[in-house]
């Protein structure tokens, strides 16, 4: 009886060991958070992979499951997602669409969070940080950003003894100096500065111009402020020709008259950088880019956000916000040269600043200042199209700035809603 009362007793116990291993195995068992992207396809997947790697020693409670996808099929995949309820956790937008999910009512607004987590929002840029705000309401963290600026050929500046671009210049001071490098042969140039959708909508900023009214309720995009930039911009073409033609191009495009030593500015993304580092033999620098009224420069930064209806938010925004803030995150960004952390950190702004050419790297900070966001609306894609086609039309002479702008109004208002 003794022995069948002790056997029983031994087997509870090993029964009630094992029990509360697998309660504290499945306790300690790690959250996965899923988060998808496509800026990490190709060669960057293992910077983000490395971004993973220190996450996950530093949060041994939290696993990532990252899934790249290329940035054609992206979008199609996460609306179907979305609309079938599987979204990812925690993904990638780029700002136009960043703008539209946010007002779709997808995307969580990480204010809670920020005052949970004691998020330190001043080691992000505050301009960057409140681009990825609407309507009153935080619903991202800037990944990385990129802008345009004012690249130019000192050899050609010096050969044409035309004094370089300074932060205090004006489209008057650029469009001198592009004359006296065009002076200097017929197939030099002065400056590149493409003529369509993309630069249009910030050089009329740079005017005073728009392409809204200022409660985005209709299109303003013939108005004078902008007859007059489509006029600036098409008759450096068609004009003075310090710009060069669509036939003198030949098929060549910006980079390539740049690095071929033939044009003396090109208005460029500072992603350039490691091809004109690799390809120019001659000494090259950086400006803001100069406006007229007032300086406006583009904006590109690709948003972090959290699906509204994750239930995994606390752990998905300390992921996102590591990505974004944290140190360790932007040293790998720097150092692999994939685009730019939007942090504040001195030591880590350093060894950016310290890196040359170009010798003005502060300049790619300097035009935050300026930042102009793409104009977005919910048929983005169609209105650039509508737009582009009737830019085009001038920047060719078949229009003038004033009928391709009033073609532009009229088959805006015809064919794309507002509010």
């Amino acid at each position: 009886m003794f022995k069948k009362i002790f056997l029983v007793l031994v087997i509870s116990l090993v029964f009630i060991g094992s029990f509360a291993g697998w309660v504290t195995a499945e306790s300690n068992k790690a959250v996965t958070i899923d988060f998808l992207n496509f800026s990490s396809s190709g060669d960057n997947a293992i910077y983000l992979e490395e971004m993973k790697k220190i996450f996950e020693e530093k949060n041994p409670d939290i696993k990532i499951n990252i899934e790249t996808v290329g940035f054609g099929e992206y979008f199609t995949l996460l609306q179907t997602r979305i609309a079938g309820g599987t979204a990812p956790d925690s993904y990638e937008l780029n700002y136009e669409n960043f703008v539209t999910y946010a007002k779709k009512g997808v995307l969580l607004d990480l204010e809670s969070l920020f005052v949970k987590n004691k998020f330190d929002t001043s080691v992000l840029d505050n301009n960057a940080l409140n681009a990825f705000g609407v309507e009153g309401k935080q619903y991202g963290l800037p990944a990385m950003f990129s802008d345009v600026v004012l690249f130019y050929n000192k050899d050609l500046f010096d050969k044409a003894g035309a004094p370089y671009p300074t932060a205090d210049w004006t489209w008057h001071d650029e469009q001198k100096a592009a004359e006296k490098i065009r002076a200097l042969g017929d197939n030099i140039f002065g400056i590149f500065h493409p003529i369509h959708f993309w630069e249009f909508y910030k050089v009329v900023q740079q005017n005073d111009g728009s392409i809204f009214n200022e409660d985005k309720t209709k299109f303003v995009v013939n108005s004078p402020r902008n007859i007059e930039t489509l006029q600036f911009m098409v008759d450096r073409v068609l004009k003075t020709n310090v710009m060069p033609t669509e036939a003198q191009l030949s098929g060549m495009g910006d980079w390539d008259l740049f690095k071929a030593g033939r044009v003396g500015m090109v208005v460029t993304g500072i992603w350039a950088f490691p091809d004109f580092i690799r390809d120019c033999d001659f000494e090259w620098d950086i400006a803001i880019e100069p406006g007229n009224t007032k300086k406006a420069t583009h904006f590109f930064s690709n948003g972090l956000v959290i699906n509204k209806n994750s239930k995994k938010a606390e752990q998905a925004f300390k992921w996102i916000s590591f990505m974004s803030a944290s140190k360790e995150a932007a040293k790998i960004r720097v150092d692999a040269g994939w685009e730019l952390p939007a942090v504040t950190y001195p030591d880590v702004l350093a060894s950016y600043l310290e890196q040359t050419p170009p010798e003005s790297r502060q300049v790619v900070f300097d035009s935050l200042q300026y930042l102009v966001t793409p104009p977005v609306i919910e048929q983005f894609a169609e209105m650039a199209d509508i737009m582009g086609k009737h830019l085009e039309a001038a920047r060719d002479g078949a229009k003038t700035p004033q009928e391709a702008l009033d073609a532009a109004q009229k088959e805006l208002e015809t064919k794309i809603k507002l509010k």
